[in-house]
């Protein structure tokens, strides 16, 4: 077995720091004395804490591109179904930690964005590829005569991104997967009916 770098550790222990606590939050000494490593490894590896927060929401998205892959882009799959399966994921991984830390995109857009261009426009673009896997879903499910054909795809994609980011920073905030569940009813009993 590979030993872990010390950058790798960094990285992994640092996301899970940044997760639980907020960007702003969690100090550099935080994020190394998680890893385990010395405090002049964050800087041989990182030309700022912008830099590693961008590092982080980096990999916290290959996480979601996985999901995206297995669930909104998987063709093998019904398109509605599909799109189930992309809730109750987003809804499994928020209950991972009792909805205590919610989706690490929301907490960034809501903490750094003002105070950080990079980490600005990183987040809008993985929200711009997550709208596009949510549209290209929803053009399927057209296809498929699962949803009608009057359904302006790309709109009602950024209704779901948007409402879905909402429902977690709700659930997060009362600590129960109620609003994600809400949200996803309301999606398919009356949005998408």
């Amino acid at each position: 077995m590979a030993k872990t770098s010390n950058r790798e550790r960094i990285l992994t222990e640092g996301l899970r720091v940044v997760h639980e606590r907020g960007f702003a939050n969690a100090s550099v000494r935080d994020i190394v004395q998680a890893a385990g490593v010395p405090q002049g490894s964050f800087t041989n590896h990182f030309a700022s804490k912008e830099a590693f927060g961008l590092e982080i929401l980096d990999l916290y998205y290959a996480n979601a591109r996985q999901t995206i892959a297995e669930t909104l882009r998987n063709d093998e799959r019904r398109p509605l179904e599909r799109l189930t399966g992309y809730i109750d994921r987003t809804k499994e991984r928020m209950n991972r930690n009792s909805m205590r830390n919610g989706c690490l995109f929301g907490n960034f857009t809501a903490e750094s964005s003002e105070n950080s261009e990079p980490i600005r426009q990183r987040i809008v673009e993985i929200f711009a590829e997550t709208r596009a896997a949510l549209a290209y879903c929803l053009r399927a499910a057209v296809a498929a005569g699962e949803v009608r054909a009057t359904v302006d795809c790309d709109e009602v994609a950024g209704f779901i991104l948007s409402s879905l980011q909402g429902a977690i920073l709700l659930a997060k905030a009362h600590r129960s997967p109620e609003p994600i569940e809400r949200f996803k009813r309301i999606l398919f009993s009356t949005v998408l009916a």
